[in-house]
């Protein structure tokens, strides 16, 4: 068993708080820097860039707390920074000085190495862009930092002036880099190119050499995976793939396909059990929610819908996932929908723990019945993929012969009234029994669904004082049937939290305060019966 802490000999670089902040609609405060970074040291990457200091307050302020609030278990901390200006010691350069007095003691340096950036973009010669280069390096090595060169639009570059791309990468090393990345700045590239690009840096022997990629062909992990197999020691990416236009390299993927496929250790032994977790942390923070079909950590990346599958998956569950969803922290799901047959009734039942053994009449019967109660309802509009509570309560009816109830409801209404010049309000009223006794609340809220939502839970938690843990978290609206316009059947899913684990439930209905107040109903019962009410 594989126990050890990886060397220095491979890199993990994430850039996350640099490159992938750069995502449309993605803005991070330095407090949510600051987090992110002890979350994706979580994961053992090596090096964790900050971002640019002297370039923004922000950044700066970043490294400045970093030094008193920030404790990295397993990464260093990376500040980066371009080459010193043309014409200017870099000694001289104040963006080079906010890099030496970051903090840090690792430095990234953009370089440029592509001919017409240098001339168009920096307006300047080819052999000066060289000096600063040569310059830079030196002289923050000089100052006992440890350097990476990120050697810019360096692919495109070398396709134009393979000569002079190499002729960056060689002045980088031999003032003393320790590692020049080789950028996809533009990520037009595709696999069999990076490889032999790589491999061709890698005959040149001037020294280590790593992987920046950009997924704008869509093939980001794939060209960090060849950079890798051509040579590379180093790569580069961001949490969750984030970055500008369609983002960096995903780190987790690129991370997972070298532990688990390629088996070349890169990170700590077991740092990937907690993959899933430390994705979907990050989202949080970054409030940009998670692909479900993200590779590795999605919640769609193992789960299956079609009942063939699910058969299969019961004789053995390799048959239809490339790995065991453990060894990133996911786990297998089982969707029930109109495409589920009998296989996946019976094990989505056992993970929710009920018996649904098709080995005698009686179980036969069951599955039966309840698969084709499932199809039924997904005909009238509901969906249970997502829904897993409103399933649960439909399969409890099934086999117990009546649904969970709490209360009887009477009645509910909403009405909303709204006034020029004033924001309208939502007033709901709700007449139902529960624990013996007739009540009647009002509730009023920001939204008819708001305004119900806390009348229903006033009234129950009357009589079931557990209600009061629980909170609507998440609330999504589709419209079926489109082209019936306002008159068109609404689905609604409402996510229920009690503070420890949420539920999803699941309305539908000729209107959306219909389909909402099933939801948001069946999302209290299942609260309640998961609290052993």
């Amino acid at each position: 068993m594989r126990t050890e802490v990886i060397s220095d000999q491979f890199h993990v670089y994430d850039t996350t708080l640099r490159d992938g902040a750069q995502q449309e609609g993605l803005n991070l405060s330095v407090a949510d820097k600051l987090t992110i970074a002890g979350l994706i040291d979580g994961l053992g990457v090596g090096f964790i860039e900050g971002g640019w200091p002297g370039a923004n307050p922000k950044d700066t302020e970043f490294f400045r707390r970093a030094q008193g609030e920030l404790v990295l278990e397993h990464a260093q901390l990376v500040a980066f920074g371009s080459t010193r200006r043309a014409g200017l010691a870099a000694a001289d350069d104040p963006q080079v000085a906010a890099l030496r007095d970051s903090g840090a003691r690792v430095a990234c340096l953009v370089a440029k190495s592509h001919d017409r950036h240098v001339e168009l973009a920096l307006r300047t010669t080819l052999e000066e862009n060289l000096a600063m280069v040569r310059d830079t390096v030196e002289h923050l090595t000089g100052e006992g930092m440890r350097v990476f060169v990120d050697a810019e639009h360096f692919f495109d570059g070398f396709q134009r002036n393979r000569d002079y791309a190499l002729a960056v990468v060689a002045a980088a090393h031999d003032a003393g880099a320790d590692v020049v990345a080789l950028c996809d700045t533009n990520g037009g590239m595709l696999p069999d190119w990076v490889g032999e690009t790589v491999a061709e840096v890698m005959d040149q022997g001037s020294g280590r050499v790593g992987i920046h990629a950009h997924n704008d062909t869509g093939c980001a992990v794939a060209n960090s995976i060849a950079a890798v197999r051509a040579g590379a020691t180093h790569v580069q990416g961001c949490i969750n793939g984030y970055g500008e236009r369609t983002g960096n390299a995903d780190l987790i993927a690129v991370v997972a396909a070298l532990e688990l496929k390629l088996r070349q250790p890169v990170v700590p032994y077991g740092a990937l059990r907690d993959a899933t977790r430390i994705a979907h942390a990050v989202a949080e923070v970054t409030n940009v929610p998670p692909s479900s079909r993200q590779p590795y950590v999605g919640v769609s990346a193992f789960a299956h819908k079609a009942g063939l599958h699910a058969s299969a998956i019961k004789v053995d569950p390799d048959l239809y996932q490339h790995l065991d969803p453990l060894e990133v922290g996911n786990d297998m799901r089982l969707l029930v929908s109109d495409m589920a047959g009998r296989a996946s009734i019976e094990l989505k039942g056992r993970q929710l723990g009920f018996d649904l053994s098709a080995d005698t009449a009686e179980g036969k019967e069951l599955i039966t019945r309840v698969t084709d109660r499932v199809k039924e309802h997904e005909a009238r509009g509901y969906t249970f993929e997502a829904a897993d509570a409103s399933f649960e309560l439909l399969l409890v009816e099934e086999v117990e012969g009546t649904r969970p109830a709490y209360v009887e409801v009477e009645s509910w209404r909403v009405i909303t009234d709204s006034r020029p010049g004033a924001e309208a309000l939502s007033e709901a009223t709700v007449k139902l029994r529960a624990g013996g006794a007739r009540i009647v609340v009002t509730g009023e809220g920001n939204g008819p669904v708001n305004a119900l939502d806390h009348a229903l839970r006033e009234a129950i938690g009357q009589a079931y004082p557990e209600v009061a843990k629980f909170e609507l978290i998440d609330y999504k609206v589709r419209i079926l049937d489109q082209g019936h316009g306002t008159d068109a059947i609404t689905r609604v899913l409402i996510e229920t939290s009690d503070g420890v684990s949420s539920w999803v439930t699941v309305g539908v209905g000729a209107n959306v305060i219909e389909a909402s107040w099933e939801a948001l109903l069946d999302g209290v019962t299942f609260g309640l019966r998961r609290h052993g009410v």
